[in-house]
């Protein structure tokens, strides 16, 4: 029996890239496919079916099952219909992979109003409206006895985990992203659901066409070798989150990519200054946090480190 058998999978942005890679191998591994494409530009801009429909003619000319969606992500309603196509066609929903993305990147006093909200739009409220209308599903379903073992798999990344400069509409709204997926499975534990997050490393059109100085960093595919920032090295972690067998995985981070795996852990303390009885005095409070931050607890990774497989 293969991982995923008689499990139904909503994958966004599952025309290229990573999505791409991750319908292909999930339906290798027995589940049905929606595959969500809008088949935009990478900023968001023009709409295509082709992405999503030539996913659902690979999968089903490997004998796999699969239907294309275009519907878009950052709309409430159109999110809703997305899940609504795998009940429709497959008669359940088992897994929801928020995928989908874009970018404009732009300095902080360059950014426009636009290029914030249309990121935002995509990425943070776009895994909402699945969230939302999953996790309702899910709900549902398991009070009426159905119990659907419901995986939500988000996609952050190191821009909003580690920060990276140009990107403050990208990086906070994956960073929420993450955050997002903690606190969905604190709510949804008790109905047999998990949520996670991935931060994957890998060449796709975000890193290829909207930021060529990252593609520089990554070096150029040779053929017939294994390429180390292959989206199709992101896929198998995806789909193991999505199955029976990570159940007791909750509101995990991972970052994937490289060939390794990166268990990952957010905030946390890292030092601490204590002065009892009294309030503090502001200068010397200063000179006891930088006697701290000098202890070198809070020394930050780099996706420069990242990318060049320092860490």
């Amino acid at each position: 029996m293969a991982l995923l058998d008689g499990k139904v999978v909503v994958i966004t942005g599952a025309g290229r890239g990573i999505g791409r890679e991750e319908a292909l191998l999930m339906a290798k591994l027995g589940a049905k496919v929606v595959v969500n494409d809008l088949g935009g530009h990478f900023d968001g801009t023009g709409q295509s079916r082709s992405p999503a429909e030539e996913v659902v003619k690979d999968i089903r000319s490997a004998g796999g099952e699969a239907v294309a969606n275009f519907e878009s992500v950052s709309d409430f309603k159109s999110a809703k219909r997305i899940i609504e196509c795998a009940l429709d066609n497959f008669g359940k929903c088992n897994i929801v992979v928020n995928n989908a993305g874009i970018l404009r990147d732009r300095m902080i006093f360059n950014m426009s109003e636009e290029d914030w909200d249309a990121v935002v739009a995509v990425h943070l409220k776009g895994t909402f409206n699945l969230a939302r209308h999953s996790c309702s599903y899910w709900r549902e379903q398991h009070k009426a006895g159905n119990i659907l073992n419901g995986r939500l798999i988000n996609t952050s990344s190191d821009s909003g985990i580690l920060g990276n400069a140009g990107q403050s509409n990208y990086g906070s709204a994956k960073a929420a992203v993450a955050a997002m997926a903690i606190i969905v499975d604190r709510e949804m534990h008790r109905y047999g659901v998990t949520a996670n997050a991935i931060a994957p490393v890998a060449r796709t059109r975000l890193t290829i066409d909207a930021t060529p100085q990252t593609a520089a960093s990554m070096g150029k595919v040779t053929e017939g070798q294994w390429d180390p920032f292959g989206p199709a090295n992101v896929a198998p972690l995806v789909a193991w989150l999505g199955s029976d067998d990570a159940k007791d995985v909750h509101g995990e981070v991972f970052r994937v990519g490289m060939g390794s795996v990166w268990l990952m852990k957010g905030w946390h303390s890292v030092g601490r200054v204590t002065k009892k009885g009294t309030v503090w005095d502001a200068a010397e409070l200063g000179g006891k946090l930088k006697e701290e931050l000098a202890k070198g607890a809070t020394k930050k990774e780099s996706m420069a480190e990242v990318m060049s497989g320092g860490i």
